[in-house]
């Protein structure tokens, strides 16, 4: 057990729980660590073992200030999360681990995940589709792609009266049949009913290649999902939300967050690392967590540590009010740009501040989200009464909040607004002010020039004066109040310089942040309340895209006062939408020529908008929803908002901007109250009573997979083959040939099989010696369950430079038969001689991000040693983690001074005492000797070697 057993202490408020109080044992330097540091201190006190974790590890997390950037340390994140078919490497070792434990005399059922690991089996099922299904994807408003979206028609059909005009209420009961009743708009269907339009609720017709019979998705992966099944039969430890939950995956990820921990009646933080590259978002919510590759996840259910350089945390101070007007993505994009521009790569961003308070939780888990974009491992935004609130929303526990809240507070995880409250010490401080923060619009030719909207008036009037070119149009200063005069559906209007003529609100994929849609929407509502109208010349539209966005906007009920001021949906596959995209018409296009007027467009959203407007509309902007409907009442962009009204009011008052902009409070409260409630109620249903097809799934309940020996997607590895009780001493490596012999900077992308299957590759040979057509070889990512298929798949890059072919391809050479062959080809020849191979590369071997089949691979082709200058570190602990030995050449020295040419054998010997960085000698086969850094960097790493690997020496502590 723990050393720091003494630790543990009852909670006050709950005497029945208990939990390491650290921030006792730690004491006046647990009080100014940040709070992101306080989590993994917490972890290695708990997890101590003297082993895996160390005394010294809990000890250097508490000197974080003098140790950060210097030392690694262990992590034990509380939980996995796994995505889609990347969970199947996974599950597929633990199957053939309980195999291997059983026939070397172990009890199989004991090998189970050693922390919680989920498993979404969500949209992989589209993803996994054929190439046809995926060319007629459109998704204009990007995000999770739901099988709704992919739908759409090939021409369009001839345009029928919605029965509905998009009314959420009336699910179904307004003519829209019975399917839309059943399914609720949201659903991924695979049923048989017609696919409905979440908006018009009519049926979405289906474009002929997209395969006529919806059940062959299901059929096409029923033996993975079966094997899921399965998984989540017997393993403990693991639970699978099914596909078809059909929710954006955001909200799946926080449904799985449990924020504290109680296991038994014993408390701890919330952590989590997963395959998944939206893992990020949960320290939004001030859970502790990052995207990591499957052979660390792999570990991590394994119940070894992950090891972490003891990270810089970068302290992010928000102060400041927002100013109304600015809105979730202008908060998001200035943060993050702020942060871009800090240098905060490979470090911890934490926020802190009064100005915290002021973000909502969907707007802490965006800039959550958004860590790739700037380079940060994670951004932590500790629990606060922000978070307590969102919880209660989305259908938390009353009870539990309870002991969320005290544990949190007793092991000061709890951030409170108080100024008597200590900031922790940060590496580095970036201030970032709230109320520096104001709204922007982009254009009138590049999205690249930002103008802020209190600056639009008079900068559009510079345009006009400008000459032509990047931002000018260069317009005669007698012409520039010219006015025309147009009829229009027997009204007459009058067009200027700067009127609006096009408005489209569309939901963009790099700032999904559905808030941002719900703001327009609620600005309409205000608009159509007070009597403002949009001219009906006006070009108006709205895309929502899917999944989140959809639901944001019918849940709020916002979507019909889009509709009166102009912006009905198009662009979802349905028959009314699809219909919706006229031209402008031909009398303003006639009046913009003749009179030479500038014309705008105003968009939200995406950046190439020069080719989907019209030729005579030559000024675009873009900006936020919110201002799209503004700009569009208002009817032109030469206006200033603050001292100009956007209209006359029913009542014959002047209504300016500011009247009816939404205030931050209440787009929080629609949000929470409305929006986030109604998602996890409709979550939480989906899960209770499951999916029908997922129900009715049969599986076996066995203790062992019934491994079915003609599948091409799922078979036993041969990782354990070895297994015995005792590990063997780490064997001398004899003769070994060069199966390799590469260069420098070699990515985990040319080792790890990626991408189609080639036709003329070692794999494709493989599937059609198993009865496949081409058409049926999916891709390497599919059948990453089949290690037959991975392993031909390995070193098979077509960009791969081995030194003795002299050109790019996935080639190498036999010796012992000279024969120039496929890797693979030539590997399993020297498997069959029982000859070993080893690898010859250059500086920085395994590039890249991390792969477990880059790893895997290379051991399955039966390489003993890679040789290298150099290694990517996350790669080198990979090689070891499966039983290869990183060997690494003296500094100055490489292959061509010390005149190896690859054609050599080699001889190594690992003396029975190894130790971290030893120096080992290699004799070749010409008689030359050299010396050699055999790179394992600690004890644990040795330990691991000896065991053949992670997998084996975790298995041998079940016999």
């Amino acid at each position: 057990g723990s050393p720091y057993q003494p630790a543990i202490e009852a909670l006050e408020s709950h005497p029945e729980k208990k939990f390491y109080n650290v921030s006792n044992l730690g004491g006046a330097k647990y009080d100014t660590l940040p709070y992101s540091i306080r989590v993994l201190f917490e972890s290695s006190v708990r997890n101590c073992d003297g082993f895996l974790v160390k005394e010294t590890d809990a000890m250097n997390i508490l000197d974080w200030k003098t140790k950060q950037n210097c030392v690694e340390v262990p992590f034990c994140p509380a939980r996995v999360v796994l995505q889609d078919f990347t969970g199947i490497p996974a599950m597929v070792d633990f199957a053939a681990m309980r195999e291997a434990v059983r026939n070397a005399g172990g009890d199989p059922v004991k090998v189970n995940p050693a922390c919680p690991t989920d498993l979404t089996v969500d949209h992989s099922l589209q993803i996994d589709f054929s190439k046809c299904a995926i060319q007629n994807a459109p998704n204009p408003g990007g995000g999770e792609q739901r099988p709704v979206a992919r739908l759409s028609p090939l021409k369009p059909p001839p345009r029928k009266p919605p029965p509905c005009r998009g009314h959420s209420s009336c699910r179904g009961s307004c003519g829209a049949g019975e399917a839309g009743r059943s399914s609720g708009p949201f659903s991924a269907q695979i049923e048989n009913t017609p696919i409905l339009c979440p908006f018009h609720l009519q049926p979405v017709p289906e474009p002929e290649t997209v395969l006529k019979n919806q059940e062959m998705e299901f059929g096409r992966n029923r033996e993975r999902l079966q094997f899921f099944k399965w998984s989540s039969k017997v393993f403990e430890n693991i639970s699978i939300i099914p596909p078809e939950t059909g929710m954006a995956h955001q909200v799946n990820l926080e449904y799985l967050s449990r924020v504290v921990f109680d296991v038994k009646n014993f408390l701890h933080p919330d952590s989590v690392v997963g395959t998944d590259s939206h893992t990020t978002m949960v320290n939004g919510l001030g859970i502790l967590g990052w995207g990591v590759g499957g052979i660390e996840t792999e570990a991590v259910m394994l119940g070894m540590p992950l090891m972490l350089t003891l990270p810089e945390v970068v302290g992010c101070e928000l102060t400041g009010t927002v100013s109304p007007f600015a809105t979730s993505i202008d908060i998001v994009l200035s943060i993050t740009k702020h942060l871009r521009q800090a240098d905060v790569a490979g470090k911890f961003v934490e926020f802190f501040g009064n100005g915290v308070s002021q973000l909502s939780i969907a707007d802490r888990t965006t800039i959550a989200n958004m860590c790739p974009e700037y380079g940060a491992i994670l951004s932590f935004f500790p629990v606060d009464n922000v978070t307590l609130k969102h919880l209660v929303v989305t259908g938390f526990d009353k009870a539990k909040l309870e002991v969320t809240e005290a544990y949190l507070k007793a092991v000061k995880l709890f951030r409170s607004d108080e100024s008597s409250s200590r900031e922790p010490e940060y590496s580095q401080v970036v201030q970032v002010s709230l109320s520096s923060i104001i709204p922007y619009v982009s254009g009138p030719k590049r999205s690249q020039d930002r103008v802020a909207v209190n600056n639009m008036k008079s900068d559009f009037q510079a345009c006009l004066n400008e000459k032509s070119g990047v931002k000018g149009f260069q317009i005669a200063a007698e012409k520039q109040n010219d006015v025309v005069p147009v009829q229009y559906e027997g009204n007459e209007y009058k067009l200027s310089h700067g009127c609006v003529v096009i408005a489209a609100v569309i939901s963009c994929t790099n700032n999904c942040n559905p808030s941002v849609m719900l703001a327009a929407g609620l600005l309409a509502k205000k608009a159509v309340e007070t009597g403002l109208m949009v001219k009906p010349y006006i070009r108006t539209s709205l895309s929502p895209g899917s999944g989140m966005v959809t639901h944001y906007l019918s849940s709020s009920g916002v979507l019909p006062y889009l509709s009166k001021l102009g912006f009905e949906v198009v662009g979802y596959g349905c028959s009314t939408c699809v219909g919706n995209t006229a031209p402008l018409p031909e009398a303003i296009r006639n009046a913009i020529k003749q009179g030479d007027i500038i014309a705008c467009g105003v968009l939200s959203g995406t950046k190439n908008f020069e080719g989907c407007l019209c030729d005579c509309v030559r000024a675009n902007y873009l900006a936020s929803p919110p201002l799209v409907v503004a700009y569009a009442i208002a009817g032109t962009v030469h206006i200033d908002f603050d001292t100009e009204p956007l209209g006359t009011g029913s009542n014959g008052k002047s209504i300016y901007l500011r009247d009816i902009w939404p205030t931050r409070q209440e787009l929080h409260t629609v949000e929470e109250e409305c929006v986030i409630s109604s998602m996890f109620k409709e979550l939480k249903e989906k899960m209770e009573k499951g999916n029908k097809r997922w129900n009715l799934l049969e599986a076996p309940e066995s203790t062992l997979f019934p491994w079915d020996l003609k599948s091409t997607y799922i078979r036993c590895p041969s990782f354990f083959d070895k297994l015995a009780k005792e590990a063997v001493p780490p064997q001398a490596v004899e003769n070994a040939h060069v199966l390799l012999f590469l260069g420098d900077s070699v990515t985990t992308d040319h080792i790890s099989p990626a991408g189609s299957i080639a036709r003329s590759s070692a794999a494709a040979k493989y599937l059609t010696s198993k009865g496949l057509t081409p058409r049926e070889f999916n891709s390497y990512g599919a059948r990453r369950g089949n290690d037959a298929v991975m392993t031909r798949g390995t070193f098979a890059n077509i960009k791969l430079l081995n030194k003795f072919i002299g050109k790019p391809a996935p080639k190498t050479v036999h010796f012992p038969s000279g024969q120039t062959l496929d890797v693979f080809e030539a590997a399993e020849l020297y498997q069959k001689d029982g000859i070993p191979v080893i690898i010859l590369a250059g500086k920085k071997y395994g590039l890249g991000s991390s792969r477990d089949w880059a790893a895997k691979g290379p051991f399955l082709l039966g390489v003993k040693a890679v040789l290298a200058e150099s290694y990517e570190n996350v790669h080198r602990s990979q090689l070891i983690g499966i039983g290869i030995a990183p060997l690494q050449f003296h500094p100055g020295e490489n292959p061509s001074t010390l005149g190896l040419t690859g054609r050599e054998q080699f001889s190594i010997l690992f003396p029975p005492d190894l130790s971290p960085r030893m120096t080992l000698d290699i004799k070749t086969s010409t008689g030359k000797v050299f010396s050699v850094i055999a790179l394992f960097e600690n004890n644990m790493e040795i330990t691991l070697y000896k065991n053949g690997g992670s997998l084996n020496f975790v298995a041998r502590r079940f016999l």
